[in-house]
């Protein structure tokens, strides 16, 4: 069985946000739109987006490190939200495993928000239905586009290849080979939802300095006297360059 996702590897995102507005800009005008924006530019900004990167930082001052944390729809395996919801609206793909949302039947009653452990899922508050990633259904099976572009958005967009799609069930995938070779870990797999997306965890490499690499070395054109300097009735760089 096919099972669609995204591993995000934490070492190199950079919480640029290019995902996210790229994943803003399709979805808004795709078949899951759109996402709406209210006060954008106010004092209490909101709005409704598939994918969001949350920014924090972790150990003890002043050894400190910020890590980027990118988050949506993890499309998990056993997805609590598609139970508990009473109209059906909620659904898993069995042809791919993409859980997604039929508009049509949400009746906006949040119990998919409610149940899902990782809090993925947005109400719209103008279409009063709950909205979520769709790892861009409308454009990984578009045969109009060139087969390098039928991914979803966000992993076009990144600019430091920190996301990757693919199949985690193929072995031979690109993905699965990412999970196995980088230790790739669920997020929160205590609850038994299994997600689909994984993420491959930090390999910074310390760096240690030595006593001997503190010392000092000036640049020889920026010690006092050694520069030329020019004489006093001589233009300046001002005079004769244009800003």
């Amino acid at each position: 069985m096919t099972q669609l996702a995204l591993v995000i590897d934490l070492n190199v995102c950079v919480g640029c946000h290019a995902c996210v507005t790229s994943c803003k800009e399709w979805n808004t005008s795709g078949q899951a739109g759109y996402l709406s924006d209210d006060r954008p530019y106010e004092a209490d900004p909101t709005g409704c987006f598939f994918n969001r990167v949350q920014t924090f930082e972790v150990g003890e001052y002043p050894h400190t490190e910020t890590v980027h944390f990118p988050k949506s729809c993890l499309h998990c395996e056993d997805p609590p939200c598609v139970p508990v919801c009473p109209t059906g609206a909620s659904y898993k793909r069995a042809e791919d495993g993409i859980v997604l949302v039929d508009y049509d039947k949400c009746i906006g009653c949040k119990y998919c928000s409610w149940a899902c452990p990782y809090g993925v899922r947005e109400l719209d508050e103008h279409q009063k239905v709950m909205k979520k990633c769709t790892l861009c259904v409308d454009r990984i099976y578009d045969e109009r586009l060139p087969p390098a572009e039928r991914q979803p958005a966000c992993v076009l967009a990144c600019p430091t290849h920190a996301r990757l799609f693919g199949d985690i069930h193929d072995p031979e995938s690109e993905v699965s080979r990412a999970i196995r070779e980088n230790a790739g870990y669920t997020l929160m797999p205590e609850w038994g939802t299994r997600p689909a997306n994984h993420y491959l965890p930090r390999r910074k490499t310390r760096l240690e300095i030595r006593a001997e690499d503190l010392q000092r070395a000036d640049n020889p054109l920026k010690i006092d006297g050694k520069l030329p300097k020019p004489a006093l009735k001589e233009p300046s760089l001002d005079d004769v360059t244009s800003w």
